[in-house]
């Protein structure tokens, strides 16, 4: 009989919403307060996840969240590209299913 495997479990900053860990995406900020989209999980740094929702992330540029969480100022521009890359990733899922990592 196969083990039921714990999938791991992190709170969106923007909805305070506990989901799994493949349905959000890690923001992490460095020690020279660069703050970047971390796609592997991996990075270096202080992270915060948001969810995998279009919705989210602009409501997440509309609070300046990031801003609050890692208490420096951070640009539009970032906001902009967080915006971009989940609606990408939410068409890749929809395009490829689940099963696509990353």
């Amino acid at each position: 009989m196969a083990r039921q495997r714990k999938i791991p479990m992190r709170k969106d900053i923007v909805s305070g919403e506990m989901k799994p860990k493949k349905e959000l995406v890690r923001i992490v900020k460095n020690k020279e307060n660069e703050v970047s989209i971390d796609p592997s999980g991996k990075k270096a740094g202080r992270g915060a996840y948001v969810s995998l929702d279009v919705v989210i992330a602009k409501q997440a540029k509309a609070d300046r969240t990031f801003d609050r969480v890692f208490e420096i100022k951070i640009a539009d521009d970032f906001y902009d590209e967080l915006i971009a890359y989940v609606d990408h990733q939410v068409a890749r899922r929809e395009l490829f299913g689940n099963e696509s990592k990353s």
